[in-house]
């Protein structure tokens, strides 16, 4: 899978990913004689360093030249946003950095990644990608869950919102009108909100979520044999159950 971001620093690397979820800050955060991460476990040298933007003192690019200097530093940086420390960084020590990037979220560690950034290109190895809605259908400051069998093929187990693919041709409002009709037998109306797109890994399958809220209605649901049952959840009941990643986010951000 090929994933078209922004070419910072020029270059190009092959390597393994070592991926932080939060902004790194080279001073403090990395060893500069050995590539000894002190934020996680780990060390940069050698490998494709992901994390979603750099903070901190602009010494931190002389940290990055340091690394250089010792041989220890990242074959290729990738971020969300570029923040200038990383950036000069990166370029007085020649290495190849592409941000624009959609989400950290795209990389898991031990991801083999090709980083062309004379082009601003990501490519990630042995990635199966996936369109997908999920949807906050609610009630009265709760929304409908969806417990997902067993033996589901993606977070077989979990507790989800009424979510499935996109088909061909359809546009990702289209899909989660049909998937809430198939799965819930509730026919819902425009969308009262719409976030961006959020990105998931399960495993090899990469997921491009897209989320919605509607308004149930006064009808209860009628669950389809694609799920065990369901149950009507707030925030707080979700944050106790086992639920499919970032489902507490999107319920947050629709119901408060």
């Amino acid at each position: 899978m090929i994933v078209q971001g922004r070419a910072i620093s020029n270059g190009k690397a092959k390597g393994e990913v070592i991926k932080l979820n939060e902004p790194l800050s080279f001073l403090g955060g990395v060893d500069g004689s050995t590539g000894d991460l002190r934020v996680r476990d780990g060390n940069v040298a050698g490998k494709i360093l992901v994390f979603p933007r750099g903070k901190g003192s602009t010494v931190g690019s002389y940290v990055m030249y340091d690394l250089m200097v010792h041989g220890k530093e990242p074959a290729a940086v990738i971020n969300e946003s570029a923040e200038t420390i990383v950036a000069t960084g990166a370029v007085i020590s020649s290495i190849p950095m592409v941000d624009m990037v959609p989400s950290v979220n795209m990389f898991e560690d031990g991801d083999i990644v090709t980083v062309d950034a004379n082009a601003g290109t990501v490519e990630i190895e042995g990635i199966v990608f996936k369109e997908v809605v999920s949807s906050v259908v609610s009630r009265n400051g709760k929304c409908i869950l969806e417990k997902r069998h067993d033996n589901s093929r993606s977070f077989p187990g979990h507790w989800s919102l009424v979510a499935g693919k996109i088909e061909d041709g359809e546009t990702p409002v289209e899909a989660a009108h049909r998937e809430i009709l198939e799965e819930t037998s509730i026919e819902v109306g425009e969308p009262l909100g719409q976030m961006d797109p959020i990105y998931c890994r399960e495993g090899n399958t990469l997921f491009k979520v897209h989320p919605f809220h509607f308004d149930a209605g006064d009808k209860e649901p009628v669950i389809n044999d694609e799920n065990d049952g369901y149950v009507w959840a707030s925030v707080e009941d979700a944050e106790s159950m086992k639920t499919v990643t970032d489902t507490v986010l999107v319920m947050r951000h629709f119901l408060g």
